[in-house]
């Protein structure tokens, strides 16, 4: 997350989101979960919890065996009503940004996200949710989103 810090912090200031400090304990987060992605292009949770105002730690774990150059997952939480087609196809040819669009319109959907990770790699990210809605998750490794989704819904 570090390479992406000093832009969703910009992010953030422009759009009023509230991101977690760098330093962000990931034990002190009100709702924990670890989240597997596998050489099926599948997550194992499509769905998450949370209230308005609580910090949430996901966990990335890619549990695959091919290496990241051919099935490398990442997970990029999204505002709520984000178009993830438009978000996914237009971060295709970011190959050295993770495959994030450059966009700042699209960018700026971002809330938190994880690097991509290869076989046996894993990553936390930790963001609070400020509002109440529902806010898409994805995989953002070309032609990975289409089944590698889920939602965060905080009520």
């Amino acid at each position: 997350m570090k390479k992406f810090l000093l832009p969703l912090t910009a992010v953030a200031l422009a759009t009023g989101l509230t991101l977690a400090e760098e330093k962000a304990d990931p034990a002190k987060a009100d709702v924990k979960v670890t989240i597997t992605g596998n050489d099926l292009m599948k997550y194992d949770k499509t769905e998450i919890e949370a209230k308005a105002g609580q910090t949430v730690a996901i966990t990335l774990k890619n549990i695959g065996a091919l290496p990241k150059e051919a099935m490398g997952h990442n997970v990029v939480i999204l505002k709520p009503g984000t178009d993830i087609i438009k978000f996914a196809i237009g971060g295709i040819a970011n190959k050295a940004g993770g495959y994030l669009p450059t966009d700042p319109s699209l960018a700026a959907q971002i809330i938190a996200n994880t690097k991509i990770l290869g076989p046996k790699e894993e990553e936390t990210i930790v963001f609070k949710a400020d509002a109440a809605g529902d806010y898409p998750y994805l995989c953002t490794f070309p032609g990975h989103f289409g089944v590698m989704k889920g939602v965060i819904k905080v009520k």
